[in-house]
């Protein structure tokens, strides 16, 4: 077998788990989404919160929801 035999887990377990791995990329995929649908002073900033979304992942995206999301504006 290509990959190693996993301890089985209790439902309750890896329902949280499941959990936990949404609650961690859902702000970085908020952010790289908002942040390609907003208009922000300049393309300059907009790159900066997608990389940071990118590169540092958890933060980025939690860093992006506090205050870049007030900077940019939605597109009509």
């Amino acid at each position: 077998m290509i990959l190693p035999d996993l301890p089985s887990m209790a439902p309750g377990q890896l329902a949280l788990l499941i959990t936990l791995l949404v609650l961690a990329i859902l702000p970085n995929y908020i952010a790289i989404w908002q942040s390609f649908h907003r208009e922000f002073p300049t393309p300059l900033e907009r790159m900066f919160w997608f990389l940071l979304a990118i590169f540092v992942p958890l933060l980025g995206g939690i860093a992006y929801l506090i205050w870049g999301r007030k900077r940019g504006r939605k597109t009509s």
